[in-house]
């Protein structure tokens, strides 16, 4: 059985990865031209994602945030992103692995992307972990799933 060395999938994810990187850099540096904004939608419990307490009570699996109007301190490096948004008027700190992003989307150009956002089984126990530990620390879960949105609605037909 031969292994596949070049595994275009991962190369095509991370080369898409790429364009939500970009994309974020020159907003951080110019702001948003006419009418652009993003949805970004990502794991919240991704190794590495760094979110308050009540959000990842809040959205346990996965998050939709929207850079548009009111966000601050957008900072994006080659592996993630920080930004501050406000929650019920209380300023919070983000930061965000660009891997786990599962969705990019654009609505005024209607441009969007998903990401399988395979994990590794490396992540996968972390994961595992971090539930547990939580669990352990008496978060109770909310009933609430976040708002995803369906990248179909934004497509030329």
């Amino acid at each position: 059985m031969s292994r596949d060395l070049l595994r275009y999938d991962k190369m095509v994810e991370e080369a898409l990865r790429d364009v939500v990187r970009q994309s974020l850099r020159v907003v951080a540096k110019n702001g948003f031209p006419d009418n652009h904004h993003f949805y970004l939608t990502f794991r919240t419990g991704f190794p590495g994602v760094v979110i308050p307490d009540h959000l990842r009570a809040q959205y346990p699996q996965e998050m939709t945030i929207v850079l548009q109007y009111q966000f601050w301190g957008l900072d994006v490096t080659d592996d993630a992103f920080e930004v501050t948004l406000s929650f019920n008027r209380v300023h919070e700190r983000l930061h965000i692995p660009f891997a786990a992003l599962t969705g990019f989307v654009d609505p005024s150009v209607q441009f969007g992307l998903q990401f399988k956002g395979e994990i590794t089984r490396e992540e996968a126990i972390k994961l595992d972990k971090d539930s547990a530990a939580r669990d352990a620390a008496g978060a109770e879960p909310v009933d609430k799933a976040g708002q995803v949105v369906t990248l179909d609605a934004f497509r030329k037909k």
